[in-house]
């Protein structure tokens, strides 16, 4: 069944840790891509607190794909940046990596590895900030 979420923008509940997801979860695995395929136009990720959920589960545009309690395990290059969030206005600077590697379940709750690099590591490192309960 198809669910769009409201955006969660309380600052105080965003900067809760999520908890790691199983799967009685998938709802809300579908509910995050539902509601991040209804902001294509304005969010490149999302993570399951910004519906107001506190799971660990992310869900990338590129695809659209997810990942169920993700953990980066690499890090390699740093640089500065800015982002922007759909749950708060305007940007703020970070620290990002060039290339990132990731632990994680699929949708299927199978367990994955993947490399990731540029713009694509970038949305994972974001989403996974907010799992953990850091606001960017």
């Amino acid at each position: 069944m198809t669910m769009i979420r409201t955006i969660m923008r309380d600052p105080m509940f965003l900067a809760q840790k999520s908890e790691n997801a199983m799967e009685a979860d998938a709802q809300v695995v579908t509910d995050l891509l539902d509601t991040l395929r209804a902001n294509l136009d304005h969010c490149v990720g999302m993570a399951a607190n910004m519906i107001g959920v506190r799971k660990n589960i992310i869900a990338v545009a590129a695809g659209p794909f997810v990942m169920i309690n993700p953990v980066i395990t690499k890090k390699l290059r740093p640089y500065q940046t800015e982002e922007g969030c759909l749950s708060l206005e305007g940007v703020r600077p970070c620290t990002r990596y060039e290339e990132i590697e990731v632990d994680y379940l699929d949708s299927n709750f199978r367990k994955q590895h993947g490399k990731y690099t540029g713009w694509t590591a970038q949305i994972i490192q974001h989403e996974v900030d907010h799992c953990n309960g850091i606001v960017i």
